[in-house]
């Protein structure tokens, strides 16, 4: 009887954490790499060098604000009202797109996605087309990643090595500016591959929104943007917007992506660790020595692009091709960025039993715009 009772137990913690682990797959990894690579260099005082606390404050404000925001339904109503002319689908799929392309900007890729992907599924389930859904979802996941590497604060990563480099704000965006075109150019030729019909969309102009608090979280939002341009100090605006939030909205402070920074910190002390085995150095020195552009490509394919940006800026003080790399790359493959994770699971949740066929769409799209993209840098801007 005690053995029945301690296996059931086990399972259920079994089950508790393969659910854990497909809910937060790229957490979980992050979580192992930082675990096995402890072991290897075992924690010491330069573990307290390993985390820019910077980039994580200025994450951290980012996100938090944007829930204020979404809580009061701001990005799904201005969105909701953007869309209502489009009136057929394929003016609407390109809408969609150049709202959650320009929305990533700011907002950052994954709450552009987490924000504008259930208005696309409303917008297009109502064609009972699972296969138009897909492309919808895919576009707005290539156009989230691609998006938002224009700004620093547009991809986490971004936010890392903007801070890593110290890069002035002119010179970031310019390095960036000619893939972020060519992206947005090919994002709305793939959007005339979607059959053009009616649709209906119902209007949101009787919801409104409460102006004492729009007008407040948009002066937030103004101060972390400050706040990541390095105009105003980190400390000073990360307690003003606690304190703010902590007043007119608890719920944003519950709402972050606590698994976001959580990543970000495993990732940094994987990223540390790796910089510290000399065997691990001369192999990334190497191949960054070779091609550092398609290194940091080919990394994002097989370990992300946070992780990628964290652990390659440990082996180069040559900035460009990683930060290109590193937004480029993180289209691809579905594990390439966090975002594409979101999308796919987002897409599952109304569309199960149908992930291999979403895959194989996912990954037409996704690696055509990446040999596009990396062969136009290699050509071009390097």
């Amino acid at each position: 009887m005690e053995d029945t009772i301690k296996t059931n137990i086990l399972l259920r913690v079994l089950l508790k954490v393969r659910a854990f682990i497909r809910k937060n797959t790229v957490l979980s990894i992050a979580i192992v790499a930082a675990v096995v690579t402890s072991l290897i260099v075992p924690p010491d005082k330069t573990y307290l060098g390993y985390v820019d606390l910077k980039t994580m404050c200025c994450l951290f404000g980012t996100l938090a604000v944007v829930c204020a925001l979404k809580n009061i339904r701001f990005f799904a109503i201005l969105a909701s009202r953007i869309i209502l002319i489009a009136g057929n689908s394929r003016t609407a799929a390109v809408t969609l797109v150049f709202i959650t392309f320009f929305g990533s900007m700011l907002i950052a890729n994954d709450m552009a996605l987490i924000t504008f992907l259930p208005l696309g599924y409303y917008v297009f389930s109502t064609s009972d087309d699972r296969k138009e859904v897909a492309v919808v979802f895919i576009l707005q996941n290539i156009a989230a990643n691609l998006g938002g590497m224009l700004t620093p604060f547009g991809n986490p990563q971004n936010l890392y090595l903007y801070s890593k480099y110290s890069i002035p704000t002119g010179e970031f965006m310019n390095i960036l500016a000619a893939p972020f075109a060519l992206a947005l150019v090919m994002i709305i030729g793939c959007c005339f591959l979607i059959p053009k019909h009616s649709m209906k969309i119902i209007d949101t102009k009787d919801t409104h929104l409460p102006v004492d608090r729009t007008i407040i979280y948009l002066v937030l939002f103004s101060l972390t943007i400050l706040m990541v341009f390095r105009i105003l100090p980190y400390w000073i605006t990360i307690v003003i917007v606690v304190i703010s939030l902590l007043i007119l909205d608890r719920k944003a402070l519950r709402m972050v992506d606590y698994s976001l920074l959580l990543t970000f910190v495993c990732f940094f002390i994987f990223a540390g660790n790796m910089g510290r085995i000399e065997a691990v150095k001369g192999f990334f020195s190497n191949l960054l020595a070779w091609n550092p552009l398609v290194t940091s490509v080919f990394s994002c394919q097989v370990i992300s692009n946070v992780p990628s940006a964290i652990l390659l800026s440990q082996f180069t003080e040559v900035y460009k091709p990683i930060l290109l790399g590193v937004n480029i790359g993180g289209a691809g493959t579905l594990i390439a960025s966090l975002a594409s994770l979101i999308t796919f699971g987002e897409y599952n949740k109304h569309y199960p039993g149908y992930a291999k066929e979403y895959i194989l769409r996912f990954s037409a799209y996704n690696f055509s715009f990446v040999i596009i993209l990396t062969i136009f840098a290699l050509i071009f801007l390097l």
